[in-house]
């Protein structure tokens, strides 16, 4: 499932990372914090994790997380790995197709985080930068490849499973923060169909109010989250 974050970030968040990742921000070659299989095919800028600037955006970015009922809806997070930063221009403008690795270790938290999602924040505005689409393979081969470009403050949360690339920049240059979401339920099929029957509860509350049916399905809603949960 690709799901679309709206407005993740307001106006004021955005020109304050924007401010942050300038020219003058510490970045580093993108490669160091590749794995094996993706190391030849990272070639990009990132914002060195151990920097007052990544601090304060990752503070900013989890900030935002924890106010959006759609993430939190579809990621049922149980640990977010520390958001990181990245920049796409010049030589340093593409990622090749490539897998996130299974669990990655987070320095912020000291703690190892399974990603069950992966999450492209888009800090650039679209028309400022040429190419630069995250293209997000299916893992079962049903429906080819989507690319995707979104506004700035928007985000993508995707299958951490899944091929995925960043096609090359040929003008300008794209920001971004990305980070990976270990999920209190791993299955994607059951995270799925909870997501579907909040947004479906929602809908009817929306429709008819609150009614005895409605109540019913929450607690169905609850009881499989029971049973499918990990805390």
């Amino acid at each position: 499932m690709l799901l679309h974050l709206k407005n993740l970030l307001r106006a004021e968040e955005l020109a304050r990372a924007r401010a942050l990742l300038g020219d003058d921000a510490p970045w580093t070659d993108g490669a160091s914090t590749a794995g094996d299989q993706a190391i030849a095919r990272k070639r990009n800028a990132q914002l060195a994790q151990d920097s007052p600037q990544a601090a304060e955006l990752q503070q900013l970015v989890l900030g935002a997380l924890q106010r959006d009922p759609l993430f939190f809806s579809a990621a049922l997070p149980r640990k977010i790995f520390n958001p990181l930063f990245n920049r796409y221009s010049g030589d340093m403008n593409h990622y090749g197709p490539h897998v996130d690795g299974a669990v990655l270790h987070s320095r912020a938290s000291q703690e190892w985080v399974r990603t069950d999602l992966s999450c492209t924040l888009f800090l650039a505005d679209p028309e400022s930068y040429d190419g630069g689409e995250l293209r997000v393979h299916d893992s079962h081969g049903s429906l080819g490849s989507q690319g995707v470009k979104l506004a700035a403050g928007d985000a993508l949360l995707y299958p951490g499973t899944s091929v995925h690339e960043v096609t090359p920049v040929t003008r300008g240059a794209r920001l971004a923060s990305f980070f990976w979401i270990e999920s209190m339920v791993r299955s994607d099929e059951q995270r799925r169909t909870l997501f579907e029957l909040d947004m479906n509860l929602l809908r009817l509350r929306e429709r008819h109010g609150e009614s005895a049916e409605t109540l019913a399905l929450t607690g169905v809603y609850h009881n499989l989250l029971r049973q499918w949960a990990s805390t």
